[in-house]
């Protein structure tokens, strides 16, 4: 038997380790010409130190030492050189800047494909001039770039100051602040412009902001149409941000011109953590960023250093390394694709959803008629659009992994896959249910098991689906998980329920289980990858047509 590595970690070999070397000697090049040094922080963090200064994902990489302090291997660097300025560095050698070259580890779902252990080479930059950092650290991060002679990159920017100031303004309630926070966050654009229209309180100027600030996108022209949406909304002058914005922009005017710099407001996640800016770093050929940071006065305030200025950003080497054509293994990099000269690629869902799907695509202005009537072809090209069909469920997969640049599938198969994708359009077909069932026979017996056992059994093919419904009960769950005939789970004495897709309820029926509770209703929904939507007008221009069609297919 070979002796492997683990999951998700894996041994690099000469050829690999010398593309590596060569990578970030040039990154550390450049760091280092504009005065930034070097700094090592430890492999194993305090996670309370850590969580002084933001909330900390949860992670399967920690552990007890000998004297009860749990230690975690460092998710990222940020933190870690937040809390060494925190802790070590005075006012007198401020500003100070730093650079790191090391390995993180960060847990990633098994049969995903995804190493659980990168390289970030990075840069923090703490001040007391914020906005002469952001500029700084942008045009590094432009700097490093090139002189990388990364194929087509550019940067994306967001802001989570304009949405979190216009919540502060309108939000009707705590509870929906928080809500509108983590739809962003998860960047589930559908459900977030559900709610909108769903809270009654909510004034129709601020229903309009809400709606537009995270779809707005483009060059600095996008600010004076941010500061008017926000302005109607009632949001002070001096708290929309949008002035810091405009000097941004007309500091960076020529990247911007260049077509390297553009705006985004659907980055704004995150926001425990960035305190303004927020940015990522895009090429050709990768379906997620290349380069991530931003802004986060916040982490050294709660690591008691306030009134300071926190800007930095961290490069992905393995992504890198693909980008530049060298073997590596990042899951998210097409080498040597040219996202410019080849057709927009769509995962197009075979089965139920197929028909009303290609009717949808055919009604937002694209070629359909070879999709309409495929055979047995899986790849279609009709003029600038390439069809890949796929399964519904796979198509997020496809998406992720850089195989497509957009999909549909239903609401379901994107919450089950658990990717960084965003959620543009509800196509408002495909509709069916998820319910709760259980045996007619065996009325009351969940509740019992429940009283004894501390949690309920659950038969489902739908396991986040299900975890996610259970938590907003607050009631412990134990899933089965099934691949068919999920309704044999409680008949045979395996669960006490079952979490399954319902459209008329017949299934159910004919096997004498009934429906005990509604856990989502689920339709059809558009969505893209992060690097697609934020970096080809195209996909932009697709969802907006797309919502058109479903709007005129909902009044209709």
């Amino acid at each position: 038997m070979i002796a492997a590595t683990p999951r998700g970690f894996r041994d690099i070999l000469p050829r690999e380790a010398l593309a590596r070397e060569r990578i970030s000697g040039i990154v550390r090049n450049t760091f280092a010409m504009h005065g930034y040094l070097p700094v090592e922080t430890p492999l194993l963090e305090d996670r309370s130190a850590l969580e002084r200064g933001a909330r900390v994902r949860d992670s399967a990489f920690q552990l007890f030492d000998e004297d009860g302090t749990l230690l975690m291997l460092r998710p990222d660097l940020t933190l870690p050189v937040a809390r060494l300025v925190a802790g070590r560095v005075d006012a007198g050698q401020l500003p100070a800047r730093f650079r790191y070259n090391a390995p993180v580890v960060r847990e990633e779902p098994s049969l995903r494909g995804q190493p659980r252990q990168f390289t970030q080479l990075g840069v923090e930059l703490v001040c007391e001039d914020g906005a002469a950092a952001e500029v700084e650290v942008v045009r590094l991060l432009a700097e490093a770039l090139g002189a990388l002679e990364v194929p087509d990159w550019r940067v994306v920017f967001g802001s989570v100051v304009p949405l979190t100031a216009l919540l502060d303004a309108c939000a009707p309630t705590p509870e929906f602040r928080e809500e509108v926070l983590a739809l962003v966050h998860d960047s589930d654009l559908v459900t977030l412009g559900e709610l909108i229209d769903a809270t009654p309180d909510l004034p129709p100027a601020a229903a309009r902001a809400l709606h537009e600030v995270v779809r707005m996108g483009g060059g600095p022209e996008v600010i004076e149409r941010l500061d008017v949406l926000l302005a109607d909304a009632g949001v002070p002058v001096e708290s929309r941000g949008t002035a810091e914005l405009s000097a941004l922009a007309s500091k960076l005017a020529d990247l911007f011109s260049a077509g390297r710099l553009s705006f985004d407001f659907s980055i704004i996640n995150s926001f425990d953590y960035y305190t303004g800016i927020i940015f990522k770093g895009y090429a050709e050929g990768i379906a997620a960023s290349l380069a991530s940071g931003g802004r986060y006065d916040a982490v050294l305030a709660n690591l008691g250093r306030p009134g300071l200025a926190a800007c930095g950003f961290a490069l992905s080497l393995e992504r890198l390394q693909e980008v530049l054509g060298e073997p590596g293994e990042s899951g998210v990099v097409t080498p040597g694709v040219n996202v410019a000269a080849r057709p927009i690629r769509i995962a197009v869902p075979k089965g139920s959803l197929f028909k009303e799907t290609v009717a949808a695509l055919a009604a937002a202005g694209l070629p359909t008629a070879e999709l309409a009537d495929p055979g047995r072809k899986l790849v279609i090209r009709e003029g600038d659009v390439e069809y890949v069909i796929v399964r519904a469920q796979d198509a997020p997969a496809f998406v992720g992994r850089g195989g497509a640049d957009c999909g549909v599938c239903g609401k379901d198969s994107l919450i089950e896959a658990g990717l960084d994708l965003l959620q543009l359009v509800d196509l408002r077909y495909g509709g069916c249910r998820f319910v709760v069932a259980e045996p007619r026979d065996k009325a009351g017996e969940a509740a019992r098991n429940y009283a004894w056992r501390g949690a309920v059994r659950v038969a489902t093919k739908y396991p986040r689906i299900t975890q996610q419904y259970y938590d907003s009960i607050g009631q412990q769950v134990d899933i089965v998980t099934l691949h068919g005939n999920i309704e044999l789970g409680p008949i045979v004495g395996m669960a006490d329920r079952i979490v399954d897709i319902t459209a008329t309820g017949t299934t159910l029926a004919e096997n004498d289980l009934v429906i005990v509770d509604e856990v989502m209703e689920c339709t059809a929904r558009f969505f893209a990858g992060p690097a697609a939507y934020r970096c080809d007008r195209r996909i932009r221009d697709l969802a907006a047509r797309l919502a058109e069609v479903a709007r005129k297919g909902s009044e209709s």
